[in-house]
């Protein structure tokens, strides 16, 4: 009865870790803004303006807010670029592994969104899945 009582409790302490993490990466990488500016940055945009110009709907406030939170956590780095005259945003080499989860992601959402379109066009095919 205790080695089951001390499994249990194993695996309830390793889904607590694994909820913590969760959390954590959300809080880094989460809201609406995040993942589309780095997606941004990660394809050569790499200056505030042409960042702002890449992703719809986003406002100067909510940029400089986003970049400062991703360099506060350390997956972006701002330095002057080539001319010396605007400061430029580069992933950190601590960021870089985040680039194949960004895609995996944007994999996701596109089979996310047809799965979606498809219920709507046909309810009862999805039900049953």
């Amino acid at each position: 009865m205790i080695l089951n009582y001390t499994m249990a409790r194993c695996i309830k302490d390793q889904q607590l870790e694994a909820s913590r993490a969760l959390m954590d990466t959300i809080y880094v990488i989460g809201g609406k803004w995040k993942l589309p500016i780095l997606y941004s940055i990660c394809n050569g945009n790499t200056r505030f303006k042409d960042i702002e110009q890449s992703i719809p709907g986003i406002t100067n406030r909510m940029l400089s807010r986003n970049l400062k939170e991703l360099e506060e956590n350390q997956l972006i780095i701002r330095k002057f670029g080539n001319d010396s005259s605007v400061y430029e945003y580069h992933f950190t080499e601590y960021s870089k592994e985040y680039g194949d989860l960004i895609y995996q992601m944007i994999k996701w959402g596109k089979a996310h969104k047809k799965r979606i379109i498809e219920s709507i066009k046909q309810p009862s095919a999805l039900q049953h899945n």
